[in-house]
């Protein structure tokens, strides 16, 4: 049986209608430049419209030192007093996709479904920003959040963080740097399907190869870029982090048909282990970031109602 037979009949519609437009998917895509124009035209193909119910703004705001500036984009509800709960966001893309617009429309659902204040942030990309660049343009964002967090409206009690895939993994690899310097204070963290262990040695990693989203050949090549040649730190990598005491509560989510499916399993598992209050999902018939290209099915509903009780609940 193929692993494309695994999954959820409505959410594959619209990813067999891409196989045909694209049969090898976006890695067979060589030229990054024209990739990363390719992944935004998906992105923009299920875009949802403006909703009245969001204010956004663009910042430019401190990146880390000697570096450029980042570019944050502030979204807050309308006609609710702060200070709110504050949800810090990265976006995803395998380390070297994406950007602001390509999960505004994400950004926005949970400021709206959760009336929080949110702050997405644009980091570098690999090849030509290798790691760390990516995740200590997520830290700084995170450390001007924190340290704005009066003017943001935000309660810094109730400060979350919050990214899938790539921004899955490098929301775990910024709340280990706020951990280990001793940085701002995470109340939760929610990172999705998240992209963390660079070995690609577990079984979903070998098994998900014709899926057309994210299969083992993308992963391989993303990674060694993310790298640059360089061995693989917990930052990078968190799977590969020896001790994870100490960071804030977690929920996870990851589908069966997923390529991370058994390393994020393992890392939930770790986390709890070392005490961290961790809720751990695992969505049959789902592929990777399925509820981001099939919204409106029946599972893709259940994955975001899961998520967005949780968001309440640590953000309460």
């Amino acid at each position: 049986m193929s692993r494309r037979d695994l999954i959820d009949p409505a959410s594959r519609i619209p990813l067999d209608a891409m196989r045909a437009m694209m049969p090898e998917g976006l890695q067979s895509i060589p030229d990054i430049t024209e990739r990363r124009a390719a992944a935004a035209a998906m992105a923009l193909a299920v875009e949802a419209p403006d909703n009245p119910n969001v204010t956004k703004e663009d910042r430019t705001v401190p990146g880390p030192d000697g570096a450029p500036d980042l570019t944050v984009r502030i979204y807050r509800p309308v006609d609710q007093a702060g200070p709110l709960p504050g949800l810090y966001y990265i976006h995803g893309g395998g380390m070297i996709l994406g950007d602001l617009a390509s999960e505004d429309d994400v950004a926005t659902k949970i400021c709206d479904a959760v009336g929080a204040v949110v702050v997405s942030v644009e980091y570098r990309l690999a090849p030509e920003h290798p790691h760390p660049a990516p995740v200590e343009d997520c830290y700084a964002g995170l450390v001007w959040t924190a340290k704005s967090a009066t003017e943001l409206g935000i309660d810094p009690q109730r400060l979350a963080i919050y990214g899938g895939s790539a921004g899955g993994g490098l929301t775990i690899g910024t709340a280990l740097l706020a951990r280990d310097r001793g940085g701002p204070a995470l109340s939760f963290m929610m990172p999705i399907y998240p992209m963390i262990d660079d070995r690609n040695e577990t079984l979903s990693s070998h098994e998900i190869t014709d899926i057309g989203l994210w299969d083992r050949a993308t992963n391989i090549e993303a990674w060694a870029w993310y790298l640059g040649g360089k061995d693989a730190d917990q930052y990078a990598a968190p799977a590969r982090a020896g001790d994870l005491a100490g960071l804030p509560p977690a929920y996870l989510d990851v589908g069966t048909v997923d390529l991370f499916r058994d390393e994020d399993i393992a890392f939930a598992q770790r986390l709890m282990q070392a005490g961290v209050p961790t809720e751990l999902h695992v969505h049959p018939g789902s592929y990777h970031a399925s509820e981001m290209f099939a919204p409106d099915t029946a599972l893709s509903q259940r994955i975001w109602a899961h998520r967005l009780d949780a968001l309440r609940r640590a953000l309460a």
